[in-house]
């Protein structure tokens, strides 16, 4: 399924019903008063949180939705019914923008959550409402009001506690495989992962927590210009806005002018220059493909660099044996938790 992370959609709510002019009509009662009843409300939309979506594509073979008109009023003081509500199922994570204005509407966080993004408007009310001592039998209803219309800009933020950064083919999809149940696509080459994979990490370790888990979000490989479009553009740091802490994998890479301090340092800019809070939000680096015989002797002195150069630690992993994948699962379970309960993270594990 492709995967679509932003659209713009006409909504246009359902249209009042009008008021009824109508009067009664009853053997023996040979002037019988007003009877017309109301018109029914318009149907709102309404955007509902369904955590079974993962993408709007959906919403892109119908960029016009309507709901339905209300009911006229009838003789009787019979009232018209309500347009039914036209119920719209969004990807948890959605947030709403009036496209005009750029105002934020409103954001789906949870599964089932509802949102009316466009009410229905007023029946009109009919004539038995415009009854006066001087006019008895009034022939005057209001028709009923339209619904709200509005162009709307959908976009799916990921929901995940972790964000996976990197350049492409660093390991990122073969780490989310490796530690949960997804199965994002894996091979050796740049841009396998072309959408967001989100994987739940059922963590047992770490005597402090008695168990944790969280979802960890591996985004599509950056390149150095990305936060202006370059490569899978900005659209995809989109999705690492909302973690609670950013893993960031680098590795060795025999691709010309590849280097991972080099590697870290570009993508470091990028984030700064997306989003500065998001550049600091906590962040554990870790060389990955630590079972090839070149990472393992480079390690030591990368992560003297790293240390010296930039106050960082960097951790030594393997996804493909799971050697140091542990000690990466302790501290992103604790820096979770610890954000969860609204502490701030532990200086000391960085």
């Amino acid at each position: 399924m492709r995967f679509v992370d932003e659209v713009t959609i006409d909504v246009i709510a359902g249209r009042g019903g009008n008021g009824a002019v109508a009067f009664r009509r009853e053997k023996y009662v040979p002037f019988g008063g007003p009877s017309g009843g109301d018109g029914g409300k318009g149907g709102d939309i309404v955007l509902v949180g369904d955590e079974g979506l993962g993408t709007l594509l959906d919403l892109t073979f119908s960029r016009r939705i309507e709901s339905e008109t209300g009911e006229n009023g009838g003789n009787k003081d019979m009232y018209g019914k309500a347009g039914r509500e036209r119920i719209v199922r969004v990807p948890v994570g959605t947030q709403v923008f009036d496209a005009e204005s750029g105002e934020g509407l409103g954001d789906i966080t949870k599964h089932q959550e509802r949102m009316v993004i466009a009410t229905g408007g007023r029946g009109g009310r009919g004539n038995i409402h415009f009854t006066t001592p001087i006019d008895r039998a009034p022939r005057k209803a209001e028709p009923g009001e339209p619904g709200e219309a509005r162009t709307l800009r959908l976009e799916l933020k990921v929901l995940a506690d972790v964000g996976l950064l990197g350049f492409p083919n660093v390991g990122k999809s073969t780490f989310v495989a490796s530690v949960s149940a997804a199965r994002p696509k894996i091979a050796d080459y740049p841009f396998t992962t072309l959408t967001p994979n989100l994987g739940v990490v059922e963590y047992a370790g770490g005597t402090r927590r008695g168990g944790s888990n969280f979802v960890v979000a591996d985004i599509p490989g950056l390149i150095k210009g990305a936060s202006e479009g370059a490569g899978l553009g900005h659209r995809f740091l989109r999705h690492v806005d909302r973690t609670r802490a950013l893993l960031h994998l680098v590795t060795l890479d025999p691709g010309e002018d590849r280097e991972p301090v080099a590697d870290y340092l570009a993508l470091r800019e990028e984030l700064v220059k997306f989003d500065e809070d998001l550049a600091k939000r906590p962040e554990i680096l870790a060389l990955s493909k630590g079972d090839l015989t070149d990472v393992r002797e480079a390690y030591p002195e990368l992560r003297a660099r790293f240390k010296e150069e930039l106050g960082r630690d960097l951790l030594l992993f393997s996804a493909a044996t799971g050697d140091g994948v542990g000690a990466i699962l302790d501290r992103l379970a604790t820096i979770v938790a610890e954000a969860r309960r609204g502490t701030g993270p532990d200086d000391s594990l960085d």
